[in-house]
């Protein structure tokens, strides 16, 4: 399918090649089948969805919609290019089996469609957060005739109920023929049917074909165990549709001389659970420097290539990985110069592709050009740390719990950890309803996120050109997923184009900061900007406008509570103390009397200032302008705090920068008598967001004290 027709229908929900469009020039993969959603078909089912709601078979399809068939109903597809053969994703109940009866253009196939649940309803107890996931899976067919533009091909349920996410059509390309001087794995002995043990045959021909080419000719063959010592070798099969390899654990091995291609062929497994210490990979560990892996058709496997060693150089490309229990894809450490492009993923159970820095930094290495549909625990594309990494014009749609578009990430799960370093560039993506709401943080992760989880975010972030559409939450997220306050920094974002998302812009929960140029957004669902850096306290995260941005320049009031989709900024509440929780800086601090003790809700914890360095200052961001009348100042109630007076002014500022005296310098009484407690009445006038006392004395300390800070408008 031409790249921009399907950029176009994702964003539409569905996957129908149409007329590009230049926006979207860039994003995924140039794929070679055309996908019509089961929604857009003509049905005697019924839909399910949307539901973006985790666990809910909704949730995982894609577009968040499907249609379910019961015994004798059917689905019919109008084919939208010439094809002979078709993919199907598809749902069954858990521990059923079954078929679905094919029709073209009325008539009745002899072959059927096969389905089952036996890849299906994945448990993984041990993350934390996940629940009974995979739901779908794929099943392909032949389909032994063409079919043109308008025809119609349609699947019938019979004794069991299937559920039809979405049908792949193509024009399967002829056998290839074996090449001159190639050594066959049937010369060796390999039994084409699948029925006998194929594994020596292989062993013996990459043996022999050291320098040259393994042939794998049409047919089936059954491996039991992996092949190791593969190096210097090209492993060709006639086409992923005509050489199928059953096989769990295809190349397991720590290292390689390198120089391997593998190419044109299907390896397919029988994983149905997820056992990360088990190797169930199609490549697990080194396939050497200057390898690669092209045209290949990778399914029902853990991970599609788990990369660990020396993979220099290693180019990944046109190849569809589909229904594994993990990653899809995972670089995991000292992998140099990897490109991985123009592949299609759909249906992972973890993150679809990934980068890990563990042991040793992954560098100067990219994700460019491929298209993600519907990982079901996790990211997109993650990045966890690395030096000088690249995540260009990927297209990303329906991530599901505990997963973002994509992951920018210091999260390092285990030791050596590398951290992002370098230049972190992320170009041109197009991010389709991702996001999710992330059950161990009881709040949302946004289409694009940004986690100083582990670390502080040292490298530069260069977020361009990137189209955000249906995010059921917020569009870009800056957090330290650990809830440690790391901070995230050094971020620019230039060009973004933000369309319907449901909360926020931008959901900046750590300090730090990043500026943004040229971002637009329409049908923003609550308010532009969610600023509540957590921990309480722990700084501010700024958002500097460079210019160009529209349509996203309110900020969400409330830091007690989460904005749902679609519900807009809460109402002004006159009782409600605009200072709690809000981001506060200081002059300085004594000891461990930081800031953010001020706007704890906390009277009895308190902010110190450096001791016998008058004058000092005490700042909190409201998060947006509002017109505060009456601060209630509070030192700890208790007896020992004897009665003082500080001496302070009000100031107030809208940028940050500017500030204004709100009302003048004079003494105030702190007294345990009377609770320790002062109010101060504001004049009317303009509104403020940066709120500021500006202390120049103290009776009882030599230093200035509040143990909290309140702001209200009446």
């Amino acid at each position: 399918m031409p790249i921009l027709g399907a950029v176009v229908a994702l964003a539409a929900g569905m996957l129908v090649a149409l007329t590009p469009a230049p926006a979207h020039a860039a994003a995924g993969a140039t794929l070679p089948f055309t996908s019509v959603e089961a929604e857009a078909a003509t049905t005697t089912g019924s839909t399910v969805g949307p539901d973006h709601t985790q666990g809910t078979l909704a949730s995982e399809a894609s577009g968040r919609r499907a249609v379910r068939l019961n015994s004798g109903q059917r689905v019919e597809f109008t084919v939208p290019r010439a094809a002979d053969a078709v993919n199907v994703a598809y749902s069954v109940p858990d521990g059923q089996s079954g078929s679905l009866d094919v029709y073209v253009n009325g008539a009745k196939l002899a072959k059927t469609l096969p389905v089952t649940s036996q890849y299906s309803y994945v448990d993984t107890g041990w993350i934390a957060g996940s629940r009974t996931h995979h739901f779908f899976a794929n099943s392909r067919l032949l389909l032994d005739r063409n079919v043109q533009a308008g025809d119609k091909v349609a699947f019938q349920a019979t004794g069991v109920q299937v559920t039809v996410d979405v049908a792949d059509f193509e024009q399967a390309a002829a056998p290839a023929t074996r090449p001159a001087g190639s050594v066959s794995v049937t010369d060796r002995g390999a039994d084409p049917s699948g029925r006998g043990d194929s594994t020596q045959a292989f062993r013996e021909a990459v043996s022999a074909a050291r320098g040259g080419v393994v042939w794998i000719p049409p047919g089936e063959y059954r491996l039991t165990s992996a092949l190791g010592g593969v190096q210097n070798v090209t492993l060709q099969g006639a086409g992923h549709w005509h050489s199928v390899v059953r096989s769990s654990r295809f190349i397991d091995q720590s290292s390689s001389a390198g120089n391997v291609h593998i190419k044109d062929f299907a390896v397919i497994g029988e994983v149905t659970e997820r056992v990360d210490s088990q190797p169930d990979n199609f490549v697990n560990g080194s396939l050497g420097p200057n390898s690669s892996v092209s045209g290949m058709w990778l399914q029902h496997l853990k991970v599609g290539l788990w990369l660990t060693g020396n993979n220099d150089n290693l180019v990944v490309e046109n190849n569809r990985i589909l229904d594994t229990t993990a990653d899809g894809l995972n670089l995991n450490g000292t992998a140099k110069g990897v490109r991985v492009r123009n592949n299609f993923l759909r249906n992972q159970g973890d993150d679809s592709l990934a980068m890990w820095s563990l042991n040793a930094p992954n560098t100067q290495s990219s994700f460019e050009n491929n298209t993600i549909s519907q990982p079901n625990l996790a990211n997109g594309i993650a990045i966890y740390g690395g030096t000088d990494i690249t995540v260009k014009d990927n297209l990303i749609a329906d991530t599901n719990a505990l997963g973002s578009g994509i992951a920018i990430s210091n999260q390092k799960f285990l030791d050596p950890f590398h951290p992002l370093a370098g230049t972190i560039t992320v170009s041109g993506n197009t991010l389709v309803r991702t996001g999710a709401m992330n059950p161990n943080w009881n709040h949302p992760m946004g289409a694009l996120r940004v986690d100083s989880y582990d670390s502080a975010i040292e490298a530069q972030v260069r977020i361009t050109d990137t189209i955000i559409t249906d995010s059921p939450y917020s569009a870009f997220e800056f957090v330290s997923g650990s809830g440690r306050g790391y901070a995230a920094r050094n971020i620019t974002v230039d060009g973004a184009t933000v369309t319907r998302t449901g909360t926020v812009v931008v959901q900046a929960e750590t300090q730090g900061a990043a500026t943004f140029r040229g971002v637009t957004a329409t049908g923003v669902g609550s308010a532009g900007v969610y600023n509540c850096p957590y921990p309480s306290g722990s700084g501010t995260f700024t958002v500097t406008d460079g210019g160009g941005n529209s349509g996203w320049n309110s900020t969400w009031s409330d830091c007690s509570t989460w904005p749902e989709p679609g519900q807009g900024n809460p109402d002004p509440d006159p009782d409600r103390n605009l200072a709690r929780g809000r981001p506060a800086t200081a002059t300085g601090s004594q000891d461990v009397y930081t800031p953010g003790r001020a706007v704890d809700g906390d009277a009895n914890s308190y902010w110190e200032s450096a001791n016998h360095a008058f004058p000092q200052d005490l700042t909190v961001d409201l998060g947006s302008s509002q017109a505060v009348r009456r601060l209630v100042l509070k030192l700890p109630p208790q007896a020992v705090w004897q009665a003082r007076n500080q001496t302070l002014s009000v100031q107030g500022s809208t940028d940050g920068s500017a500030y204004t005296t709100v009302l003048a310098a004079r003494d105030y009484r702190f007294d345990p008598a009377t609770g320790n407690t002062v109010t101060v009445n504001l004049p009317s006038g303009p509104g403020l967001r940066h709120l500021r006392l500006h202390v120049t004395g103290n009776t009882g300390w030599p230093a200035a004290q509040f143990s909290e800070v309140e702001a209200y408008l009446s």
